[in-house]
């Protein structure tokens, strides 16, 4: 075989590789992801990226437990901060923490960076460290700076997620938000909600809402147990002010330009995850509300990281769908991109799924016929591949991934398995100690650490209660002063006025003892007449 046979053969060997690695050969910004993997060998000078303006066109993180999600999570987020973009990450294992932190060398990380391709060098990055509600009595203990949202910016919809209501329990929640809206009564926290469904259903809130439709005392009751129950478990203070500005995520560092990674701590609400995933739906509803439209932009406002997306999901109304597909649809305009972070790409609806252009999917397992139809309908949503995904997917370590992205014209890339590279800060929390130095060490931490309870519903409709019930003292204090003078003249009169000859016989005691025998007669010869007791006349 000649030389140039023998080069041509290795041209047709590597070529499906080669073909796959140029698809990622960006010439502008990108984040780089890890090595190509072909035929169980990592090709270093084979790198898989993302570009940057790419970003805000959403995307899918998945895989099983174990696989390196959360590790995948962190190493996006340090290369957009790195590039000036501000990220948003929940914690809710409470091990992301250490991205603030440089990572530790050894010969763990040296070997993998060998293996990519990688100049690794232990860095941190900025980080602001939030927690939901705040410390104060019946919260639930989170350290970070407090996010609270009042009850009318949270809204009917996503309330009534968390207080798991059902469709015609949602209605009726809405057509409150409505009455106490078109009466300026402000929902601050849940005890305004809690007085304006007691009002509601009060003799004198019914004639309130007769004309759109009425409130039903059952599901007053419904709504009112669900909110009661809901304060039980210590989630109360997660409602209230001051109310946080999601404009705070959007900030990056005055030292150096890097962006600001906002970590939200929520190891300590774990347990409750209707509440933590309706929240972060509130964070990027309200991102979206706030947020002018910016068309495509060089990189974009903010990454937002949302993970146990399949809580989000899991007995959702249809209206609750409705506005989450219409949130992710367009929020990129306004420069946001979201990663939806989770097991298997069928834990997001297809509405949703269809609009992640950027996938990248960790190792499935198979163990189960539940299992294996997963990892079908996950290969389905790849575009066609040189690989055998299944194969390949069931197969893969920890830390490696399939991938597939847009190109900077926005076309899906050539699906490449990949070896990711490892993150530069710390794979690790960062002591308790240190996480409450630098959340106290916040500029926010001022601004938001203390509760504010102003008058707001329940204090309004408290004092007009009051109001009510002392009028309604006042006006039962003047009839009875009515009738008290109306009585003093006609008792004086008697006083003084000399009784007539027949008042003095009929008040004497022979005229009444006559009177009575009389009377007694003849009651009962009448008696005897109705019941026909009455003797026969001779």
């Amino acid at each position: 075989m000649s030389e140039r046979e023998q080069l041509m053969s290795e041209r047709e060997r590597e070529q499906p590789w080669a073909e796959i690695a140029a698809g990622y050969a960006f010439d502008g910004p990108a984040l780089d992801l890890g090595a190509l993997l072909w035929g169980g060998t990592c090709h270093p000078d084979a790198q898989v990226r993302i570009p940057l303006p790419m970003l805000n066109r959403h995307g899918l993180v998945a895989g099983a437990t174990g696989t390196g999600k959360t590790k995948t999570l962190q190493l996006i987020a340090e290369q957009l901060s790195a590039n000036g973009v501000p990220v948003f990450l929940a914690d809710i294992k409470g091990d992301v923490s250490g991205i603030s932190a440089p990572g530790a060398d050894g010969e763990k990380v040296r070997e993998r960076a060998g293996q990519v391709g990688q100049e690794w060098a232990a860095t941190g990055f900025p980080c602001e460290f939030y927690g939901l509600g705040g410390t104060g009595p019946g919260s639930v203990p989170s350290p970070g700076i407090p996010i609270r949202a009042t009850v009318t910016s949270f809204g009917p919809v996503l309330l009534s997620k968390v207080l798991q209501l059902n469709q015609t329990q949602e209605q009726s929640l809405g057509l409150i938000f409505h009455y106490a809206d078109s009466k300026g009564l402000e929902l601050v926290d849940l005890k305004d909600l809690r007085a304006v469904v007691a009002f509601l259903v009060s003799d004198t809130g019914k004639a309130e809402l007769k004309g759109i439709g009425g409130l039903s005392t059952v599901t007053a009751g419904v709504i009112l147990r669900a909110i009661t129950a809901f304060e039980q478990q210590g989630a109360g203070a997660f409602f209230g002010e001051p109310e946080f500005d999601t404009a705070e995520f959007l900030r990056t560092s005055p030292d150096d330009g890097r962006g600001i990674v906002s970590v939200l701590e929520l190891a300590a609400v774990q347990d409750k995850p209707q509440l933590f995933s309706t929240f972060l739906m509130w964070l990027l509803a309200d991102l979206y509300g706030d947020l002018p439209e910016v068309g495509d932009v060089d990189k974009p406002k903010l990454v937002f990281f949302f993970d146990e997306a399949h809580l989000l999901f899991n007995g959702a109304s249809k209206a609750f769908l409705e506005s989450i597909t219409q949130t992710v649809r367009l929020i990129r305009s306004k420069g946001v991109g979201v990663f939806f972070v989770t097991q298997t790409p069928k834990d997001v609806p297809g509405d949703v799924l269809a609009q992640l252009g950027n996938r990248v999917q960790h190792a499935l397992r198979a163990f189960t016929p539940d299992d294996a139809k997963a990892l079908k309908a996950t290969v389905r949503t790849f575009p066609n591949s040189a690989y055998d995904l299944e194969e390949v997917l069931t197969g893969l370590g920890t830390g490696e991934a399939v991938i597939t992205v847009l190109s900077e014209k926005g076309a899906p890339t050539p699906v490449a398995a990949t070896r990711l590279r490892a993150p530069q800060s710390l794979m690790a929390p960062i002591p308790a100690a240190e996480l409450e130095a630098a959340v106290k060490g916040s500029p926010l931490y001022g601004r938001y650490a203390e509760a504010v309870d102003r008058e707001s519903a329940y204090e309004k409709l408290t004092a007009e209660q009051q109001e009510a019930e002392a009028e309604a003292l006042r006006a039962a204090e003047r009839v009875a002063a009515e009738k008290e003078a109306a009585r003093a003249p006609r008792a004086g009169s008697r006083q003084k006025e000399e009784p007539s000859l027949a008042q003095q016989v009929v008040g004497s005691g022979l005229f009444k003892s006559l009177a009575r025998s009389v009377g007694t007669q003849l009651g009962r010869e009448i008696s005897r007449s109705i019941f026909g007791t009455a003797k026969r006349r001779r």
